[in-house]
């Protein structure tokens, strides 16, 4: 079995090599789809809900996966030649400054027009009750993520590192 596991991490790690925006927006499409598989199961629902998985893949693939890999290249290219504790926290403050609002906020509309349908005056109201709690919330919690992405992961794994706690993330944010 550990053969089979290392023979596709090798195959993994080819991929992100020779094409790495692809792999990372697969990865992500994958995690996603896989957070929205358990968040269907935790809110009981008996049938997993095909076209919702989809569309939360799409997202992941579509959008969240490029998005990090372009933000950490920019990001190495603003800090280029920085290292250290002092530049790693400026990662997190401008992350957190910019695209985590703007993540959360994108992640709600998304949801609540595409995903649940919803009309758009009913997505601006849930998000204007929701949105600062969801914020608030994030920044307990991902300013932690993005210190340990940015201090300890090598630039090619850290959407994917990115992407597994944001599977996670997301299961608390459908449910919010």
């Amino acid at each position: 079995m550990s053969e089979i596991v290392s023979d596709a991490w090798k195959r993994y790690l080819g991929q992100l090599q020779e094409h790495p925006l692809r792999t990372k927006a697969i990865t992500s499409g994958v995690l996603a789809g896989c957070s929205d598989a358990i968040a269907q199961k935790i809110s009981g629902i008996k049938k997993l809900q095909l076209r919702r998985l989809l569309l939360v893949m799409f997202y992941g693939f579509a959008y969240a996966g490029p998005f990090g890999h372009f933000l950490h290249k920019l990001m190495e290219i603003i800090f280029k030649g920085k290292k250290g504790k002092e530049t790693v926290a400026k990662k997190v403050i401008l992350e957190q400054l910019t695209t985590s609002p703007w993540n959360n906020m994108l992640f709600m509309m998304y949801y609540g027009l595409v995903i649940e349908g919803r009309p758009f005056s009913l997505v601006r109201s849930k998000v204007r009750k929701d949105y600062p709690t969801v914020q608030l919330t994030a920044w307990k919690f991902w300013p932690i993520v993005a210190w340990v992405n940015y201090q300890y992961m090598p630039l090619q794994f850290r959407v994917l590192f990115h992407s597994f706690v944001a599977s996670c993330w997301s299961v608390l944010l459908i449910h919010f």
